[in-house]
């Protein structure tokens, strides 16, 4: 018997909603909830149907992500367990212009999306971009630039929830041939819409994939103009990864600006809640994805997180380029010097981002066995864990609990205007996860007599 048709709300309720937007029926569908997060809101939500079911990403009707790549790229050059299916692999950075000095990596995003442009291949991309706070409501949201200097104005990382109601809206109502770039969940929706929708199959021509760990909520900004000594109202710009080519790549350092043109900056090793990979203000359904790569985009990119590369402060991306038509044009500008990009093998590719396949893969496994979501997931990886050692298993469980109790706190800081009671307990938490994570402090002291140095997490 057919599952029950899924209304946005139960998935919601389910702690699978990513926000993505991509059931929306326009702009402003989603509002922000009292964690930070944009969800599904109005009469809309409440309404179940099969085309709801079909098209959510964390839906138990949709389809996964190798039944999508399958139907996407029929013909793979080569296809890899971790990596998907794929053309070619490269590593490397735009070598001309200053698109690479723009970026937060080595600007290839944003230049294969400007060449899509050039080449008269598409007439707008879908990107994020800044927004104006004080007008929207957000420091960061989707939108369609047209030209190539508006596409520049969207470079560097955003770890901020954003939507794509707006931009798939301006999608259906204007002609044209359109680029979208999103993290994994984010193209896959796009995906299952082209599916389900011809119109949207027909004008959304390209798809440009970004390496995902996972999602922030909006509160971490709060969390970083508490311990900037910032006032939330006075802030007008967020950097979450301000560039410093005289320093290694994987140094992030937070960076606001205010509204009297004012700075406050800090590297994120001296923040309370500064280690990625604790999961401090992760969205609910990361715990539950299994894509790292973007599996379903026509080209994705990450950063090149291994040395020599990791310390370039220049920054390098790896490339997977899935769709053969993206692979001539990546070949012609590399045979034209105007990217600096070396072949590279799937091996290559899932040693830069070896700490995130642990997380969706061996980690996923366990979690979905001690604690499975409300609804049924369709997921490539089955429940399991068994053979985890403690360790393992802690820094699994403490990455969850951090998750949960971070949105909490900060919550209740916020609305009590002690500020302290988060930031206190985050770096209690912090240095506990350290223990189990990079065996440090006491913590560690004691993991170290149960079972002895083992590898990062």
């Amino acid at each position: 018997m057919a599952e029950p048709a899924l209304a946005p709300k139960d998935v919601v309720r389910a702690g699978l909603c990513i926000g993505c937007g991509a059931c929306g029926p326009g702009k402003g569908a989603l509002v922000w909830d009292e964690i930070g997060f944009l969800k599904p809101s109005g009469k809309w939500a409440e309404k179940a149907s099969a085309g709801f079911s079909r098209i959510c990403p964390f839906s138990p009707e949709a389809r996964n992500e190798d039944e999508i790549a399958a139907e996407r790229f029929p013909l793979p050059a080569e296809r890899d367990a971790l990596i998907g299916s794929f053309e070619s692999a490269y590593v490397g950075h735009v070598a001309e212009g200053d698109v690479r000095a723009q970026g937060s990596s080595g600007g290839m995003v944003s230049w294969v999306a400007a060449e899509l442009l050039r080449r008269g291949l598409a007439d707008g991309v879908a990107h994020v971009a800044p927004a104006d706070p004080q007008a929207d409501g957000r420091f960061f949201g989707y939108r369609i630039s047209r030209t190539v200097e508006e596409i520049g104005q969207g470079a560097k990382s955003r770890y901020y929830p954003v939507e794509l109601s707006g931009v798939l809206a301006e999608i259906r109502t204007t002609p044209g041939r359109y680029a979208v770039v999103g993290v994994p969940c984010f193209i896959k929706a796009v995906n299952l819409l082209r599916a389900r929708e011809p119109l949207l199959k027909e004008r959304i021509a390209y798809t440009l994939g970004l390496f995902c760990g996972h999602m922030k909520s909006a509160r971490m900004v709060d969390s970083f103009a508490w311990q900037l000594g910032a006032p939330m109202d006075q802030v007008r710009a967020v950097e979450y990864r301000r560039k410093d080519p005289g320093r290694p790549a994987n140094w992030y350092t937070a960076h606001l600006t205010l509204a009297d043109g004012s700075a406050r900056w800090q590297d994120w090793w001296h923040l309370v809640d500064g280690d990625w990979g604790a999961g401090f203000f992760q969205n609910s359904p990361c715990n539950y994805c299994d894509d790292v790569v973007a599996e379903t985009a026509d080209i994705a990119f990450g950063d090149a997180w291994v040395e020599p590369y990791s310390s370039d402060g220049r920054g390098t991306n790896v490339v997977i380029v899935r769709a053969p038509e993206l692979q001539g044009i990546v070949g012609e500008a590399v045979a034209a010097e105007r990217l600096a990009l070396k072949p590279v093998d799937a091996a290559f590719i899932a040693e830069t981002q070896a700490a995130g396949f642990r997380q969706r893969r061996e980690g996923l496994a366990y979690r979905l066995r001690i604690g499975p979501p409300r609804l049924p997931l369709r997921k490539r990886v089955a429940p399991g864990g068994y053979e985890l050692t403690l360790r393992r298993k802690l820094v699994y469980r403490s990455r969850k609990w951090i998750s949960a109790l971070s949105h909490r706190l900060a919550r209740a800081s916020r609305r009590s205007g002690w500020h302290a009671l988060y930031l206190k307990w985050a770096k209690a938490a912090l240095r506990t996860y350290e223990g189990f994570a990079y065996l440090r402090g006491p913590v560690g002291k004691l993991m170290q007599r149960i079972e002895g140095p083992q590898r990062q997490p």
